[in-house]
């Protein structure tokens, strides 16, 4: 099959979270599997250039129908590790994609809106016509709904789209003057409660909402994160759409790199180990613990978090989990930052309070290096998350034999289970911990049990940490279940 990606993020280029990493691994695995793959983004200016192989432009004029005129835009081609992708440049006043950033300008909607129109305009004039076009997130939620009310009629009318939601929280909200904008013009038809309008905004268009009505298929990172959505309130407001449109809508569970994320091959940590030699992994403790000035005590399991301090990743349990942690005589390692101002005033409130505690360290920011080095140095570490569509962090976890304390939620809980308490798997398959209540005693209660073990039954903890290393979370599990969905879609 011929598929084209199209999504507003492709690590390690263009990458802010899960996101960039999934169009990236999906990719790379499907031309594994004999698929021809292209990726289609903006060109941001803040983009790791240094990640682009031989830029160069591929289509020099590209007029883009725009707001009762057209827009000029360039469109460059690189390859990014191997993957063959197509940057979009606008020569516009707007400066859509030169912001000195990825996301959080006033004017979101109408740069995404424009880029989806841009992406659709250049496979319109460059003949692509893919077996798959495969979106993402709430960015390119207009692009089903201009293919099939624009594009269809003039010559795109046999392709098929598969939309993916990586975070039902942020969903594209506008007003009327993007259906101007775009050519989309019909107000009184796209204000529908069956296409685009907001299911409780009857003032706004959803783009989110677009890309479920009118694509082929629709699915979320992992199947217990689709039954959030489509039974709880996980879905943001989108659950009666959702329900409208259960019978093409499924959850698909994400994979990880399991080329970058290795701990026998890895570049970027000093000891590589496996299953077989399982004790380096100490030596990486040893060497982590230099790195951030922590006391060297054989006595102490290291615990660790790694991730953005959100809301949405549970902020405060986070903060408790490190203090739970330093009370039990444990060691604690945070690298992360946040967006919210308050949170990032906190953490470095923190940060310099507990700066002398030889067991500590915050480290606020993002480290490439530094977050391998603690996935292969930590013993133990916690995703508390409110809530977790899938969640990558505690697969590397699990990769590198680093026991995850998981609460209990989306893909959390497909892919992590209680060494205790879980009835569905059998001891050799159990890989961590799980709590599901989102208070200080429920993380407590998982630490305690992670923390007792490891200190009083340390061969039992290595055996957990062993499990979790034996499971399979890469992508050639789950590209299966994408192709599936593109045969079926294609046939329809």
């Amino acid at each position: 099959m011929y598929i084209v990606m199209i999504a507003s993020e492709c690590a390690p280029v263009a990458k802010v979270g899960g996101l960039g990493d999934v169009v990236f691994g999906l990719s790379g695995e499907l031309e594994k599997q004999g698929h021809g793959v292209e990726i289609i983004i903006p060109k941001y200016d803040c983009m790791r250039y240094d990640h682009i192989w031989g830029l160069t432009v591929s289509y020099q004029d590209l007029w883009v129908p725009w707001d009762n005129g057209v827009v000029h835009c360039t469109v460059w081609f690189g390859f990014v590790h191997g993957r063959r992708c197509f940057f979009i440049e606008p020569h516009s006043s707007q400066n859509y994609f030169n912001r000195g950033h990825y996301y959080g300008a006033l004017d979101e909607s109408k740069r995404f809106a424009f880029f989806s129109k841009a992406a659709l305009e250049f496979m319109l004039k460059t003949n692509k016509r893919p077996d798959i076009i495969h979106c993402h997130d709430w960015q390119t939620g207009l692009v089903p709904v201009m293919l099939y009310e624009i594009y269809k009629y003039h010559g795109m009318w046999n392709q098929r789209v598969c939309y993916t939601i990586h975070n039902f929280k942020h969903q594209g909200i506008a007003g009327p003057q993007i259906l101007w904008e775009t050519g989309l013009n019909n107000d009184a038809y796209y204000y529908h409660y069956d296409r685009l309008l907001d299911n409780f905004d009857h003032t706004a268009i959803n783009f989110m909402k677009g890309g479920i009505v009118y694509s082929n298929y629709v699915n979320t990172v992992s199947p217990h994160h689709a039954w959030e959505a489509r039974h709880g309130s996980e879905s943001y407001g989108l659950g009666h759409t959702l329900y409208i449109h259960q019978n093409k809508f499924g959850g698909i569970l994400n994979g990880i790199d399991y080329h970058l994320w290795n701990p026998d091959t890895d570049p970027l940590i000093p000891y590589h180990y496996s299953i077989d030699n399982f004790e380096n992994k100490a030596l990486n403790k040893k060497a982590l613990r230099e790195r951030l000035w922590l006391r060297h005590d054989e006595n102490k399991p290291l615990i660790a978090y790694v991730g953005r301090l959100d809301e949405q990743k549970g902020v405060h349990l986070i903060r408790h989990g490190l203090f739970y942690a330093l009370h039990r005589q444990a060691q604690f390692v945070l690298l992360g930052s946040s967006t919210e101002p308050w949170i990032n005033s906190d953490f470095w409130h923190l940060k310099h309070h507990l700066n002398d505690n030889p067991d500590c360290h915050l480290e606020l920011g993002y480290n490439e290096e530094l977050a391998h080095l603690i996935y292969a140095g930590a013993d133990i570490i916690i995703v508390p998350s409110n809530y977790e569509p899938c969640g990558l962090t505690q697969m590397i976890a699990l990769r590198y034999g680093t026991v995850p304390v998981v609460r209990g939620v989306g893909g959390l809980v497909s892919t992590v289970f209680d060494r205790d308490y879980d009835q569905l798997h059998p001891p050799e398959e159990r890989n961590g911990y799980v709590f599901y209540q989102a208070d200080y005693h429920a993380i407590e209660s998982a630490m305690e049990r992670a923390i007792g073990l490891w200190q009083y039954y340390p061969e039992e903890f290595k055996q957990l940490a062993i499990n979790g290393m034996k499971c399979d979370y890469s992508w050639a599990r789950s590209v299966q279940d994408y192709i599936n969905v593109y045969e079926y879609i294609r046939h329809k």
